[in-house]
């Protein structure tokens, strides 16, 4: 692995405070959903809990899915295809 793909993939890595600063939540909202397991993935790396923004950035979509599925009665026609 190349120094260049080390640092872009722990670049990638947040921590709670980050994570929570880019969902725009407090960080105490962020450890409760961890807490519960509804949140975004994260894990612990040594003693401090990380989250990759790709996982972020999935949850959020899942998300937003998930509400307009919901508000469309199971009907996705939120993306147009093609």
């Amino acid at each position: 692995m190349t120094h260049d793909q080390r640092t872009g993939s722990a670049s990638t890595l947040l921590t709670l405070d980050e994570a929570a600063a880019y969902l725009r939540t407090p960080a105490a909202t962020l450890r409760y959903w961890r807490h519960l397991g509804v949140g975004p993935d994260g894990f612990r790396l040594g003693r401090r809990v990380v989250y990759r923004r790709e996982d972020l950035a999935r949850w959020v979509a899942e998300r937003q899915d998930a509400d307009l599925s919901r508000r469309d009665g199971g009907r996705l026609s939120r993306r147009p295809t093609g």
